[in-house]
C-alpha cells in the first residue's frame, strides 16, 4: 500500500513493521513525532521519559529483555544521552534497539548546529542516513535487522528537511518477533576487565561492518553519462545534487553514513576526473576520502554551516543542468514571539522590572530574551540555569545572589533541573530558582511529562508535586504564583532575592493554547482615554499594537489575561463585559 508521510512517521511505520515493541523517548524538534507516530500502534508500548538518557537506558534494557526498542531524541539530546551510548556500545543488545537523532542544520529550533554524525563515530556504531521518507521507513527496518546481526545499536539520523519533509511510502504488514530469551552474561557487568574485552569486540565489529558497508545496497552507485564530475553525497544533499544535476553525473549515494566503504569509494574515485563531496555541516565523508589518499572537493565548495538547498549546490558549483524552482519575492520572516496570554510574558516583565540578571533555559521562555522584555542574560542546555546561576552566584558573591535568577519550565526541571537545584541546597547558595509551570512541554507541541498527571497517551498518571518534591530537596522557601498577577509576582519576586537561603518561585499557569484552558473575552480600548503613552506596549503582546497614536486590541488573539490593562494607568483598556 503506498502512502504519502513526513520522515518522521515513516519512522515509526518502518518500527512498527519491523516488530519494535517498546519506544522511550524525550521530546524535542525535529524528532518529536516519531514518538508521536508511533503511540498511535497498540502493538508499541510507548513513553516520554524525563530525559533522553533515562530513555536510551529503558531501550537498551528493552533490549537486553529480549524485545526490539527504540528510542528518539534530537540532536542535542544524544548528548544528554551520551553517557550510556558509549557503554551501550561495549555491552551489544540482544534484540534489535534503533537510537533515532535528528539534526538540525540552519538551526531552526536549536542552539547549536552540531553533526551528529560525530557521535557514531566516537562511539563506534553503525548509523543510517536516509534521504526521504520511503527510505526513513526502509532504513528503521534495515537498523533493526543490522542490530541484531552484528549485536550493536544502530543510530538512525534524520535531519529537519527529512524529518518534516513528505513523500510516498510503501507499506507492509508488521512483522511479529517472539520475545529472544534472557541469559545472563557476567561479560556485560562493564568494570575494566570486561570492558578491555569488549573494547575488543567492539573494534572487530567496525571492522565487520566496514566490509558490510562495501556490498550494502544502502551505498548504492547512479551511473551518469558524464564522468567529468563524480558525487558522493548523502541524506538531503543527495536530493539537491539530483534536482540540479538529474542523471548527468554519476553519483555515489551514502546511505550508511558510518562506518564508510573504503573500495566502493576508490572505485568510484578512479571513475570520474573530479570528485565532489556534498554534505551539510561537517566534512565526514571529505575526510575519510581525504584518509584514502583522494583529492575532492567539498568545503572548499560548499558551505560548512547551515542547511543547503538547490539553489546553494547550485550557485557553489556555478552551473546548473536546469533553472531551479524558486520563489522570486522573499517570504516575509515571521518574528518569534510568546503567544498571546503566555504564561511566561508576566514573570518576565517583572523580572525585566526588577532589573534582575537572568540565566535562561531551554524552551518556550527563551522567547523572553526577546524585544521589549529583553529579559533573559543567556542559555546554555537544558538544566543549565540552576547550576549556571549557582556558579555565577559563588563567583560574584553576596550581593548578586540578590538580583540574579535561574528560570526554567516545569519539563526542564524534571529533565535536567533537580541536580542544579540539589547543588544549591547542598552547597548553601541563597539564589532563585523559578519554574515556570505550564502544565504541559511547550515548545515541542505539548507533550506531556511528569508533572502533567497524564501519560503519552492523555491518560491520568502519576503526578510530581514540583512543591513537594523542591521541599523535600532542602528547599524552604518555595512560593506559588499566578503570572498574570503583576503585583503579587513583583510581590514575591522581591521578596524571595531578598532571602538569605535558596528559593524556589513556582510561576504557575497552563500554557494559553493548551485544549481545555478557558480564556476571558478580549480587552477592549476606549480610545478617548489612551494618551499613547505606549506602557502597554511594554509587555510585548502580539495583540497590541498603536495606530495613529492609539493603542489597538487584536481580538482574535487576545485571551483576557489583563496584564495590558494592568499596565495602563489611565483606564483605557478594559474587560469585555459578557451578559449572562
Amino acid at each position: 500500500m503506498r502512502e504519502l508521510m513526513i520522515g518522521n512517521k515513516a519512522v515509526a511505520r518502518g518500527m512498527y513493521e519491523a516488530g519494535c515493541a517498546v519506544v522511550s523517548s524525550y521530546p524535542g524538534t525535529p524528532s518529536t513525532e516519531i514518538t508521536e507516530e508511533a503511540v498511535k500502534y497498540e502493538e508499541i508500548y510507548c513513553e516520554w521519559a524525563p530525559n533522553e538518557k533515562v530513555a536510551l537506558e529503558a531501550a537498551h534494557g528493552a533490549s537486553l529483555a529480549g524485545a526490539r526498542a527504540a528510542c528518539a531524541m534530537k540532536h542535542v539530546g544524544l548528548n544528554v544521552a551520551a553517557d550510556p551510548l558509549f557503554t551501550i556500545s561495549y555491552i551489544g543488545v540482544d534484540a534489535g534497539l534503533v537510537i533515532c537523532v535528528a539534526d538540525d542544520p540552519g538551526m531552526h529550533s536549536s542552539q547549536n548546529e552540531q553533526d551528529s554524525r560525530h557521535y557514531a563515530i566516537a562511539a563506534k556504531l553503525p548509523m543510517l542516513e536516509p534521504s526521504d521518507s520511503d527510505e526513513s521507513l526502509r532504513f528503521a527496518k534495515e537498523a533493526f535487522s543490522l542490530s541484531e546481526k552484528f549485536h550493536t545499536p544502530v543510530l538512525l539520523k534524520m535531519c529537519m528537511r527529512v524529518s518534516h519533509s513528505q513523500s510516498i511510502v510503501e507499506t507492509s504488514p508488521r512483522e511479529e518477533h517472539a520475545l529472544i530469551d534472557y541469559v545472563k552474561d557476567q561479560e556485560r557487568v562493564m568494570m575494566p576487565a570486561q570492558a578491555r574485552r569488549a573494547h575488543v569486540r567492539v573494534e572487530q565489529r567496525i571492522k565487520d561492518l566496514t566490509e558490510f558497508a562495501e556490498t550494502s545496497d544502502l551505498n548504492r552507485l547512479e551511473e551518469g553519462s558524464d564522468h567529468s564530475k563524480g558525487f558522493i553525497t548523502s541524506s538531503t544533499s543527495y536530493q539537491y545534487v539530483k534536482e540540479v544535476f538529474g542523471d548527468t553525473h554519476p553519483v555515489l549515494k551514502i546511505g550508511m553514513i558510518h562506518p564508510l566503504p573504503v573500495e566502493k569509494i576508490k572505485d568510484f574515485a578512479a571513475s570520474v576526473d573530479e570528485l565532489y563531496i556534498v554534505e551539510e555541516l561537517d566534512p565526514i565523508i571529505e575526510n575519510h576520502c581525504k584518509t584514502l589518499g583522494l583529492t575532492v572537493h567539498g568545503k572548499d565548495t560548499f558551505p560548512i554551516m547551515g542547511e543547503f538547498s538547490q539553489q546553494i549546490v547550485k550557485d557553489c558549483m556555478g552551473f546548473a543542468k536546469k533553472e531551479i524552482m524558486a520563489i522570486a519575492d522573499p517570504i516575509p520572516p515571521r518574528p518569534p514571539v510568546m503567544c498571546a496570554g503566555c504564561p511566561h510574558r508576566g514573570l518576565f516583565y517583572t523580572l525585566k522590572k526588577n532589573k534582575c540578571m537572568v540565566y535562561g533555559d531551554i524552551g518556550c521562555y527563551t522567547l523572553g530574551s526577546l524585544a521589549p522584555l529583553n529579559a533573559m542574560d543567556l542559555n546554555v542546555c537544558m538544566g543549565a540555569s540552576l547550576s549556571g546561576m549557582h556558579g555565577f552566584n559563588k563567583a560574584r558573591g553576596h550581593e548578586y545572589e540578590h538580583k540574579t535568577v535561574g528560570v526554567i519550565g516545569d519539563s526542564t526541571f524534571v529533565h535536567s533541573g533537580m541536580t542544579g537545584l540539589a547543588d544549591i541546597v547542598y552547597n548553601d547558595s541563597a539564589s532563585c530558582a523559578i519554574i515556570l509551570d505550564n502544565s504541559i512541554t511547550g515548545m515541542t507541541g505539548h507533550q506531556q511529562n511528569p508533572t502533567t498527571g497524564y501519560n503519552i497517551k492523555g491518560d491520568p498518571a502519576a503526578k510530581i508535586d514540583l512543591e513537594a518534591l523542591c521541599k523535600a530537596m532542602g528547599v524552604r522557601r518555595v512560593s506559588v504564583v499566578d503570572p498574570y498577577d503583576l503585583a503579587e509576582t513583583d510581590r514575591v519576586v522581591k521578596e524571595e532575592l531578598a532571602a538569605d537561603e535558596p528559593s524556589v518561585i513556582i510561576s504557575r499557569r497552563p500554557c494559553a493554547l493548551l485544549k481545555g484552558v478557558k480564556h476571558n473575552p478580549p480587552v477592549e480600548v476606549h480610545k478617548d482615554k489612551c494618551v499613547g503613552c505606549k506602557a502597554c506596549m511594554q509587555i510585548g503582546c502580539p495583540a497590541i499594537s498603536v495606530r495613529d497614536k492609539k493603542v489597538e486590541i487584536d481580538a482574535t488573539l487576545c485571551v483576557g489575561c489583563g496584564l495590558c490593562e494592568q499596565q495602563c494607568k489611565f483606564g483605557a483598556l478594559e474587560q469585555k463585559v459578557v451578559n449572562g
